[in-house]
């Protein structure tokens, strides 16, 4: 007895057990924190599992929509405030790393070796290590009150200055990624264009674009991820309540500043913060994953 493509029934069997194994071990802690998020007993600690738990309900959901923590903000406030910064971060690190991509893969110009390596030992150190240098160099950059003296903008502490921080972070890795696409496609394509009378920008806008387009969602797509999840620069650049982000409030919410949170709450708010990113991947999920394969393909 035998199964599609020749392989014995014994063999479907253990892999197809192989696979539900991999997916309960996947599925399972997504099920748990779930599962809590719905008990409305406000347990301090988790002691046992319950996948439907006595007297489900969405109270949970409805207090963290409310105010997920003792700072006066909102989650909707939060919420637009995480989504500027991944947003702004994903379309300026795309925008300007095609820009420079395009540049290193077409163009032979003086010192392109030289910046190429600047941007692969850039993307070798660890973005936690610039934060020391960033929060001086963003912390200059303020407007004072000439009159009072009193400090009116700081761009350290700001969206604007997490942004600036995440991006620098971000284009070493974009342009990398953008370029070494860019590469597989034939220059015979740009030629043929040129003889048929287009301009520069006609090769890059109406040829070179939409071909890249897989390439360019996944590095949108993993630059919007990285600032949507972005805690550690958030957290010691920011100290204004009204500018902060959804995982700064998620690590309050459990960090000295909880106020013994329960942790249905805390399960209810994990699962808020990561729901956009899901949409995300749904919605370009056909260039993500043909972005992904690309080197295969071609």
């Amino acid at each position: 007895m035998t199964f599609e493509r020749g392989l014995p029934w014994w063999k479907q069997l253990v892999l197809q057990a192989l696979a539900l194994l991999v997916a309960f071990s996947v599925l399972f802690p997504v099920l748990w924190i779930i599962s809590m998020s719905l008990d409305p007993r406000n347990l301090s600690r988790p002691t046992e599992l319950n996948l439907i738990p006595p007297g489900a309900s969405f109270d949970a959901y409805l207090k963290v929509m409310d105010k997920p923590t003792a700072n006066p903000v909102t989650f909707t406030e939060l919420a637009i405030n995480q989504l500027k910064l991944a947003g702004g971060v994903s379309l300026f690190a795309v925008a300007v790393a095609i820009l420079a991509a395009y540049s290193f893969s077409r163009f032979d110009f003086r010192g392109r070796r030289s910046l190429m390596l600047t941007v692969i030992t850039v993307l070798m150190l660890p973005s936690i290590a610039s934060i020391a240098p960033l929060f001086v160099l963003l912390n200059r950059a303020s407007f004072s009150d000439p009159e009072t003296g009193r400090i009116i903008f700081n761009l350290r502490n700001s969206l604007w200055g997490v942004g600036l921080a995440l991006t620098s972070g971000q284009l070493p890795f974009a342009i990398w990624n953008l370029k070494g696409y860019l590469d597989t496609i034939p220059r015979e394509l740009e030629e043929a264009a040129r003889i048929d009378g287009a301009s520069p920008n006609q090769l890059f806008f109406l040829i070179i674009l939409p071909l890249a387009t897989p390439a360019i969602a996944v590095t949108a797509f993993l630059s919007f991820l990285s600032g949507w999840t972005e805690f550690a620069i958030s957290w010691q650049f920011l100290n204004q309540p009204q500018d902060f982000t959804l995982a700064m409030s998620l690590y309050n919410m459990t960090g000295p500043f909880s106020s013994d949170v329960p942790w249905s709450r805390f399960a209810a708010m994990a699962l808020l913060v990561a729901a956009p990113v899901a949409v995300v991947y749904l919605l370009a999920q056909r260039w993500i994953v043909s972005g992904l394969t690309i080197g295969s393909v071609k």
